[in-house]
């Protein structure tokens, strides 16, 4: 997704932790996604009060909202080719519960009906005005992605709908 470079002239929405590494390790890392050597990929959601992202770099809190730009950050890495589809919303879905011995992130019977429908090539330009999250400080301010949440079930139950 970034690189150390994104930083740029110290971008405060940028500043996460871990930290963006070089391109060498992010290709490292898409390499390792696509050959199934990582099983779960996390929002890291750790959105910050504005105040706190607009001071100067070296003082500005780490964090950054997530959550809504995960799947869409991954749908973009199969949209440009390394990734299967599978391969790339595996990580959010069946991998994690797998690890936690969950019986979420997966179609079957009896399994909870916790799912989202989303639109794998809905075309979105991610503005921070329009995230849902509390505080709005995202990398992807700006950025076009491509892949949307249209509807979460919890339960079965509707719980967000675009």
């Amino acid at each position: 997704f970034f690189n150390e470079r994104d930083v740029g002239d110290y971008l405060t929405y940028c500043k996460v932790n871990p930290p963006f590494r070089d391109e060498a390790t992010r290709q490292g890392l898409i390499a390792a996604l696509k050959a199934g050597e990582i099983d779960a990929v996390v929002s890291a959601h750790d959105p910050q009060p504005p105040e706190e992202k607009r001071l100067p770099f070296g003082e500005a809190a780490f964090g950054a909202a997530g959550l809504e730009t995960v799947l869409s950050a991954l749908l973009n890495l199969h949209h440009d080719g390394p990734l299967t589809l599978l391969e790339a919303i595996a990580p959010v879905t069946i991998g994690p519960a797998s690890i936690l011995g969950l019986p979420q992130g997966r179609l079957a019977k009896d399994a909870p009906a916790d799912l989202i429908l989303f639109n794998p090539g809905k075309p979105w330009l991610c503005e921070r005005e329009d995230l849902l999250s509390r505080s709005r400080n995202s990398p992807f301010d700006g950025r076009r992605l491509q892949g949307r949440v249209m509807q979460t079930f919890v339960g079965g139950e509707r719980v967000f709908k675009r």
